[in-house]
């Protein structure tokens, strides 16, 4: 009962599919190492801002509060009505006045 089909047939058909499972593989090969490419960008970069965030953290800036503190206390030696643009003896009477002796000139 044979149909025909000679061995040669058989062994074409044979390396035919082999072929094609050969191509299927080299083709999810492919496809994983894609992946496990990305997968370790993914974590070489992850690791990466973990390591700036550490850095950043060990390099805070402080405020240097001992000069902050010599300023406050300067500040208050001048007085309640001292400011940076007065001084600590205030506004002169005569500054305020407008050049007139009229009742908005003082």
């Amino acid at each position: 009962m044979s149909f025909g089909i000679s061995a040669a047939v058989w062994g074409a058909i044979a390396v035919g599919a082999s072929t094609a499972v050969s191509l299927y593989n080299g083709q999810q090969q492919s496809k994983a190492a894609d992946n496990a490419s990305r997968q370790a960008q993914a974590n070489a970069d992850r690791q990466a801002a973990d390591a700036e965030q550490a850095m950043n953290r060990a390099n805070q800036k402080k405020p240097d509060t001992s000069a902050i503190l010599s300023a406050a206390q300067q500040s208050g030696k001048q007085g309640g009505s001292g400011t940076m643009l007065t001084g600590p003896q205030g506004v002169g009477q005569n500054d305020l006045a407008l050049g007139k002796t009229t009742l908005l000139g003082m």
